[in-house]
């Protein structure tokens, strides 16, 4: 895809209530998602698309250098599906700061009445997302500066405590965008709210990966971001719903656009191999991991819409369903 192709996409994307987005790393992101019929602004102007409502945003900078990349995964008995917004290895990394650090007001903040709240750095350290809070509370400003320079997690730090009571914006920051999650942040035994949150999972965190293990990435490149369609088979809360064979369709048609051609290519394979009644004893299973992902996202999606003859033999030979992991949870769209 050209960077137009990029853009008239993303573009159209934000524009859509069903689309999800996050941003951030394996073990750290912000996602954005709104309800049908709430209120949002939606931006278009040169050097900046988003979408901003009262509980939060995301917005994207310049993207003549993002590649979009879509990938599907199966996930317990059924699947999910995203599609990376990715920056060469070269070009992705952020200031991975390791200490607390205030940055100053927050010129580049999605919302007008933002921008004279202060940003601090949290000093996570992540290659391509610098993870920020942002306030206007004096309190809170006092607490962080009497403790810059000093690592978040050092012992009898008050900074956390101070930052989970005020609950200030959490933002996201990568070269190419943003987002900015305005609603309170849960207790550490409390559940994320329903909208725009964030999750910030330290031990996966330690492990020092971009992305997760199931995710297919093109060599030399790094996702930053990633928007979800809606899926076929749940709703943006991950609730069971009817077939949508609509929607099916569009993330197919992303998929060849912008997904591994090989794994469309065995896709294509399979589905003719089925469609023509062959015995599944005849094909032979793929040894890469991510054609064995491809393999049962198919079949499921076979079991789930269209059900063609002998289906259920090709399930017994091939689909071996394994339990989520904790790659399924680190970007939030498993």
């Amino acid at each position: 895809m050209t960077a137009d192709d990029v853009t008239s996409l993303i573009r159209q994307e934000l524009a859509t209530a069903t689309t999800q987005w996050n941003l951030g790393t394996f073990g750290a992101i912000a996602e954005f998602l709104r309800d049908p019929g709430e209120p949002v602004e939606l931006g278009d102007r040169p050097g900046r698309l988003f979408a901003v409502t009262d509980r939060g945003g995301i917005g994207f900078d310049d993207l003549s250098g993002v590649r979009l990349f879509a990938s599907e995964t199966a996930v317990g008995s059924g699947w999910s599906h995203r599609i990376a917004l990715c920056l060469p290895e070269t070009a992705c990394a952020m200031n991975r700061r390791s200490v607390l650090t205030e940055l100053g007001p927050d010129e580049a903040a999605l919302r007008l009445q933002d921008r004279a709240g202060i940003l601090f750095d949290m000093g996570l350290g992540t290659l391509q997302v610098d993870i920020c809070i942002r306030t206007d509370d004096s309190e809170l400003i006092a607490t962080l500066r009497s403790v810059a320079g000093r690592s978040l997690f050092e012992a009898g730090n008050p900074a956390m405590g101070a930052i989970v009571a005020k609950g200030p914006h959490r933002v996201f920051i990568s070269r190419a965008g943003r987002c900015e999650v305005y609603q309170p942040i849960p207790p550490a035994d409390g559940k994320s709210p329903e909208g725009p949150h964030t999750h910030v999972l330290p031990q996966l965190l330690r492990n020092g990966r971009t992305h997760a293990a199931t995710e297919p990435v093109p060599s030399g490149w790094v996702p930053f971001a990633h928007l979800v369609p809606a899926h076929p088979l749940k709703d943006a809360m991950a609730r069971p719903r009817p077939w949508d064979g609509a929607a099916h369709e569009r993330f197919q048609e992303l998929l060849a656009a912008t997904g591994d051609p090989e794994l469309t290519a065995l896709k294509h394979r399979l589905l003719e191999a089925i469609n023509r009644g062959a015995d599944p004893t005849d094909f032979r299973e793929p040894a890469n991991k991510f054609a064995r992902h491809t393999l049962r996202v198919t079949l499921r999606q076979l079991r789930a819409g269209s059900k063609p003859p002998g289906l259920s033999r090709w399930l017994e030979t091939f689909d071996k369903q394994e339990p989520a992991s904790e790659d399924a949870d680190a970007y939030g769209h498993g």
